[in-house]
C-alpha cells in the first residue's frame, strides 16, 4: 500500500483541487452541479495492509511512496487508519517482536475494523504455520480483544472468527453488516454512509424494482431495499455472497435476493434466453424492473454490460475509477440525462476520487 502524504491543514484546497480536475475531466457533458462528500481528515481508513520489515533484532511496519515499490518508509506513526487500528497496531508489533514464533518469517499484517469499534487482524507468513502458532496467538487475542487469522501458503488458520461486524446508522436506521476478511469492504466508513445515504436520496421516488450487479455484502443494496417493491442483486464472490444472505437475515429484510452468478446470466434470464435452477422459486417474471445499479472495479462495465444497464429507465453507478466511468458514459449518455453527480473522497490525500451518477432515460 502507498503512503499518503498527510496534510489536515491542507484538506480543504485538495479536495477542491480533485473537485475541480472532475469538472474539467468531464466538460463534455452537461453535469448538474457536483455533490461533494467530504472524508474525516485523519483516522479514516478501516482497513489497511502493512508491509513488516525485519532489521537484525528490529521489527516494524513500512509502507512505500507512491509509484516506488523498492525504498520501504519506516512507520511508528500512522494518522490514516482508524482510532481502533491506532490504538493496537504497535503495540501489537511489539509483543510480536518479542515472540519467535509469531514473528519468524511474519511479512505483513492486515487489520479490518469498524466504526463499532470491532477488529480483526490477519497475519501472513512465508512460512507453514500450524496449531503450535494459534496457541500463541491467543495471547495477543485476549490482550486487545481482537480476532485473528493467520495465513501461510494454502492454509488458513482461523482464531474464534474471520470476520467483524459493523453497524451503519443511515438515516437513523441501524444495519448490520458481516464483513469477512481478504474479501472487499469499503474503507472509509464515514464516507461509505455518506454514499449510501446519497444513493438512498436519488432513488427515494423510485417506482417498480432495482437490478444490482456487483453487489458485493450487499453495502447499497439492504438499504436500498427500501425505496424499491423488489430487489434483485448478483455477485460471483461466493465469500460475499454468503455474507450479504447473512446481511439480509440479521437485518429483517424481506424483499430482497442475492443470486451468486455473473451479471450477464442474470441479463439473459431476465430477457428469456436462459435458464437456471439458480432462480427456481423467486418469479422473476413478475417483477418489473426499472432502475438498476451498478458499483463495478476500477476496470468499469465492459461493452456488454454497458449495453445491459442501458436498458433500464434509471442508472444509479457508482464508480471507484473516473477515467473509466468517462468512457462509459460516452455510451451511456446517448440514451440516458445526467440527473446527479457526486464525487465522495474515499481517500484523501490521493488522487482517488469515487463518483456517483445517477441517470435517466430521455
Amino acid at each position: 500500500m502507498a503512503l499518503p502524504n498527510i496534510q489536515p491543514e491542507r484538506y480543504e484546497q485538495l479536495l477542491a483541487d480533485k473537485v475541480a480536475g472532475v469538472k474539467a475531466q468531464f466538460v463534455d457533458f452537461t453535469l448538474p452541479d457536483i455533490e461533494v462528500f467530504d472524508s474525516p481528515k485523519t483516522h479514516y481508513r478501516l482497513r489497511a495492509e502493512f508491509r513488516v520489515w525485519h532489521d537484525g533484532d528490529d521489527l516494524y511496519y513500512v509502507m512505500f511512496e507512491p509509484g516506488d515499490n523498492r525504498n520501504p518508509v519506516r512507520l511508528d506513526e500512522c494518522e490514516m487508519v482508524s482510532p481502533r487500528i491506532r490504538e493496537v497496531m504497535f503495540e501489537l508489533l511489539d509483543l510480536i517482536r518479542e515472540n519467535p514464533a509469531l514473528r519468524f518469517k511474519l511479512f505483513q499484517v492486515d487489520f479490518l475494523s469498524t466504526l463499532s469499534g470491532e477488529l480483526l487482524v490477519s497475519m501472513l507468513y512465508h512460512r507453514p504455520i500450524d496449531e503450535t502458532w494459534a496457541e500463541e496467538v491467543q495471547v495477543l487475542r485476549r490482550q486487545f480483544n481482537i480476532d485473528i487469522v493467520g495465513r501461510s501458503r494454502g492454509k488458513k488458520l482461523i482464531v474464534e472468527r474471520d470476520f467483524v461486524i459493523e453497524k451503519l446508522t443511515i438515516n437513523d436506521r441501524v444495519f448490520e453488516y458481516k464483513q469477512v476478511e481478504n474479501s472487499f469492504t469499503q474503507p472509509n466508513g464515514e464516507v461509505c454512509k455518506k454514499m449510501i445515504g446519497w444513493a438512498l436520496d436519488v432513488t427515494q421516488n423510485s417506482e417498480g424494482d432495482l437490478v444490482e450487479f456487483y453487489c458485493g455484502n450487499g453495502n447499497f443494496t439492504l438499504p436500498l431495499a427500501q425505496n424499491f417493491r423488489r430487489v434483485v442483486a448478483t455477485e460471483i464472490s461466493k465469500t460475499s455472497v454468503r455474507a450479504a444472505e447473512y446481511n439480509i437475515e440479521v437485518n429483517g429484510i424481506q424483499n430482497l435476493d442475492v443470486l451468486r452468478m455473473p451479471s450477464e446470466d442474470l441479463t439473459l434470464v431476465l430477457q428469456g434466453k436462459k435458464e437456471t435452477r439458480k432462480v427456481a422459486g423467486l418469479a422473476l417474471e413478475t417483477c418489473q424492473f426499472s432502475t438498476v445499479l451498478v458499483d463495478p472495479p476500477r476496470s468499469g462495465l465492459d461493452d456488454e454490460t454497458v449495453q445491459q444497464v442501458c436498458a433500464y429507465d434509471h442508472i444509479v453507478y457508482i464508480s471507484c475509477n473516473p477515467d473509466t466511468l468517462l468512457e462509459n458514459l460516452h455510451t451511456i449518455t446517448k440514451t440516458h440525462k445526467i440527473e446527479r453527480f457526486a464525487v465522495f473522497d474515499q481517500f484523501p490525500y490521493t488522487h482517488h476520487l469515487e463518483c456517483g451518477v445517477y441517470l435517466t432515460k430521455y
